[in-house]
């Protein structure tokens, strides 16, 4: 025979179930404003079936995103490596499981990328985007050719002078002093994949500097982040990152000394 309490959990258990369905309007409305998983139904103390198969095809699609090797023409697509004559070079680790373990190398550049930055990049541009695999292949090939033409357009509509934009396999965020030491530019915009979550594995972030280079850290950078279909637009990102960067252009710094400049949140007002 169970216990009293036993009892009296299992009813509120079964209440709290009977009310969520009681509402499904409204828990769909809530569940539309956010990936994460909130108000998830449940048997008991357990996740259901179906939440719980999600939760694994999630987690699946995470672990492919930070184990797919990337490559330029399959993930960007050949007529948009072509439109942008995008070349590809890499860092100094020499494998995937040598990027995973060491992000030391995923730091700088290495001495074949050096050549080619020379020969096909020209020095001194007012804004230099660089394309990286980092953690997820899977927004890269997602999110940069949309993001990549809005940045150039807008950047041409302030007279701006862009550099060639160009990828870097294997790529941490502070291969930005290399780049920045070898082709001088003003600003230079990392489209980086994000380490996937089990929300998503398409969520890019756009990291930049004011003329970065040996002994940068974080500190002297910005970044906007959450670049995916359910977080921040390419449309809205392309002019977060521009205004960004004419800002850190008038300040002549970037960092931690410098912060985005937003509108008021509507519910703020």
């Amino acid at each position: 025979m169970e216990h009293p309490i036993q009892i009296h959990w299992k009813r509120m258990a079964d209440d709290h179930n009977s009310g969520l369905s009681l509402w499904p309007d409204l828990i769909e409305k809530i569940r539309a404003r956010t990936p994460a998983r909130v108000l998830a139904d449940r048997t008991g103390a357990a996740y259901r079936t179906d939440t719980q198969l999600q939760l694994r095809q999630d987690h699946a699609a995470a672990r492919d995103a930070v184990r797919a090797e990337f490559e330029l023409r399959r993930d960007l697509g050949a007529e948009f490596v072509e439109r942008w004559n995008l070349f590809c070079v890499s860092t100094m680790a020499a494998s995937k499981d040598e990027y995973l373990r060491r992000p030391d190398l995923g730091r700088r550049l290495d001495e074949n990328a050096r050549d080619l930055l020379a020969a096909h990049c020209a020095l001194n541009a007012e804004l230099q985007i660089v394309i990286g695999d980092g953690l997820s292949v899977t927004a890269v090939s997602t999110q940069v050719p949309a993001l990549l033409p809005l940045l150039a357009e807008n950047a041409r509509r302030r007279g701006w002078t862009l550099g060639q934009a160009f990828a870097i396999k294997y790529c941490r965020v502070g291969v930005v002093n290399d780049v920045g030491e070898l082709l001088q530019p003003k600003i230079v915009v990392l489209l980086i994949g994000e380490r996937p979550g089990l929300a998503t594995a398409e969520s890019l972030s756009a990291y930049m500097a004011y003329r970065p280079r040996a002994g940068h850290n974080d500190s002297n950078r910005n970044l906007i982040s959450n670049i995916h279909a359910r977080g921040v637009s390419a449309e809205a990102a392309a002019s977060r990152i521009i205004d960004m960067a004419e800002q850190m252009m008038q300040c002549e710094i970037s960092g931690v000394e410098i912060k985005e400049e937003l509108p008021r949140a509507q519910w703020l007002k």
